[in-house]
Parts: C-alpha cells; structure tokens; sequence
C-alpha cells in the first residue's frame, strides 16, 4: 500500500476537484497547487501550497516553466525502498510527492478553431503537464497518477480503507497516463503535419 501525504493537483479541466480535493485533505494530504487550480482550490475554502513555495523558484517565461524543478521530480521519483534514492533525497532536502492529478492544455480544442495560429497551438502545447505525469506513471509503485475525474471515487474508497492506494489500482491509472500522453502527441503531430512549411510565415525576417 502506497501511502499518501502530498499531492500535486494541476488541471486544465477542473470538473469535480473541488470536493476529491476536500475529501483529500480530510485524510490529511497536504495539496500543492499552480495558477488556476490552486485559486479555485482557495475559493473553495482550501487550504493550498504553491508549487513556487514548494520550490523556492517563482514560476518562470510567462507560465512555461513552473513544474520543471529537482524539488518536484525528484520528490515524484524517488523509489521510497530504495536506500540510495532516501539518501540522495535527505541529503537534498526532497519531500516526497506521492499523488499527481493532472489533466493537459487543450490542444485539440485550440487547434479546432480554424483561426488558430501556429503560435497558438505552440503555446498549448503543454510541457510540465506531461512530465509530471510520465514520471507519476514510471514510479507508479510508489506514487499515484490521475488523469480522469471519472477515477476519483475509486481512489477515495481506497482511501477511507487504507492511508493510501492498491498497487493494481496505480497500475490501472498508469497505463491510462501513456494512453493519454501517446494520444497527445499524436494530436500534436497530426495538427504539425497540416501546417505549410512554405508559407511566409517561416520566411527569415
């Protein structure tokens, strides 16, 4: 049983993460948030700590680097029996981050405008987002991943019998990860493959 006490919660779709959030911190995980998530989690009356604070590095280059930190990484992918790892870890003051419930920018969704620019597909091309989540998914022995709101009640039974989640559970929400990701970059690739690399856009200024 994996136990948890810190989680990161960052999502594009917010539907329902107000009440997993609070039945989270009834069974005493501590929620480290960014940007939208942690103000809608605020407004909800919860308790919440930046991802910048957890950090100690602001959040960098207009939002696109805010996740991408050893105090982050490190925390999701430490092996919690590996004795190394706990050394490295207590060495450098690296908490455990045993919980991730991501969801990703809205690619599809922006590039289904037929307005879209190339830019702004760029800029929805999520980053942070993907890399917490294929690190959760690696070290699912250890750490939980959400993508699905759909998957929240399950946890939560687990949770009101245990401090934490069933392996078969983690292993379940793992593969739904690289399922999600594989289709994410598919999306990207396939929008990329559309775009003419011959137009005056691409002409050196």
């Amino acid at each position: 049983m994996a136990k948890i006490e810190r989680a990161i919660i960052s999502l594009t779709d917010k539907s329902g993460i107000e009440d997993f959030a609070k039945k989270l911190v009834s069974f005493g995980i501590e929620i480290l948030s960014t940007g939208g998530t942690a103000k809608k989690l605020r407004g909800a009356g919860l308790t919440v700590m930046d991802v910048a604070e957890f950090t100690g590095f602001p959040e960098l280059l207009d939002g696109r680097v805010k996740t991408l930190h050893p105090r982050v990484h490190g925390g999701i992918l430490n092996q919690r029996a590996n004795p190394e790892h706990q050394r490295e870890c207590a060495e450098h003051g690296l908490k455990n981050i045993d919980m991730i419930v991501v969801n990703l920018y809205a690619f599809e969704k922006t590039v289904a405008d037929p307005k879209c620019s190339l830019e702004d597909a760029i800029e929805n091309i999520d980053i942070g987002g993907p890399s917490m989540l294929r690190a959760a998914a690696k070290n699912f022995r250890d750490v939980t991943v959400v993508v699905d709101p759909e998957d929240y009640p399950l946890i939560l039974d687990e949770l009101k019998m245990n401090s934490g989640t069933t392996l078969r559970t983690r292993f379940y929400l793992m593969r739904k990860v690289f399922a999600l990701t594989a289709a994410y970059d598919t999306a990207i690739s396939n929008w990329l493959k559309n775009v003419n690399v011959n137009s005056e856009q691409f002409d050196e200024k």
